[in-house]
């Protein structure tokens, strides 16, 4: 990263906990991403992935100084909702309406780049959102949260009900939004076969702390064995 420049992640020292509960679902967390990387966030169930993305995603209250997305406080600044896509959990879009209609109803967007997620994500816009499989309404999703063009994207297992060609047709597409627009990428999976040359770094999480986070080039191939060797010593 440049010097001087505000990197799109910046976590430092941050611990979160859920309301009600008894321990901390975020300990002590340090993260910081560059322009244009591309971080895999990889843990067991529970290690904190998915509340990390949250907070960055602005959906938690946190103090300002311990998060900033794009130089902002993650929770604080509603400016970042336009500049940010967070893409996980379900999609409970199951009313009687089309992707066409949906689409019809959405202002300010790329219709080149619309039709382009369209095609490159093989949604039908005559599909019906109450009648959709859990991989066509995961496409939907995609679709509606990619039309924008984001500097940070969040995602959060995004790709496991979608097929091999869409996972890689998609994974093309991120590449390219973070070569070419400086597109930060943070991806919590546990999918590990197809991105081994797509990251540019790894976090590691378990209990709540950020273990580790190194660049690829600093990482021992195979991913997925890597990955197992970290997952196995967290049991």
């Amino acid at each position: 990263m440049a010097p001087g420049a505000v990197p799109p992640v910046a976590v430092r020292g941050l611990c979160f906990r859920y309301a009600g509960a008894t321990r901390d679902a975020l300990v002590d967390v340090h993260l910081t991403l560059a322009p244009g990387e591309r971080c895999l966030l990889i843990g067991r169930n529970g290690a904190g992935k998915t509340t990390l993305l949250r907070v960055l995603a602005g959906r938690h209250l946190v103090p300002g100084e311990r998060v900033a997305v794009l130089g902002r406080p993650a929770f604080h600044d509603p400016s970042l909702q336009g500049r940010i896509a967070f893409i996980g959990g379900r999609f409970p879009f199951d009313v009687d309406v089309t992707v066409a209609e949906i689409l019809a109803h959405t202002t300010t967007v790329d219709g080149g780049r619309c039709a382009r997620l369209v095609d490159l994500l093989g949604v039908e816009r005559d599909w019906h959102m109450d009648r959709v499989s859990d991989g066509q309404r995961r496409r939907v999703q995609l679709l509606l949260a990619l039309m924008r063009p984001a500097e940070v994207l969040l995602l959060d297992e995004v790709m496991t009900d979608l097929d091999l060609v869409a996972r890689a047709d998609l994974l093309a597409f991120l590449r390219e939004e973070s070569a070419a627009r400086g597109a930060a990428v943070l991806y919590a999976t546990h999918i590990l076969e197809e991105v081994e040359t797509w990251a540019t770094s790894v976090a590691l999480m378990d209990g709540g702390r950020m273990i580790e986070h190194r660049q690829m080039a600093d990482v021992p191939l195979p991913l997925t064995s890597f990955a197992l060797g970290f997952l196995r010593k967290a049991c």
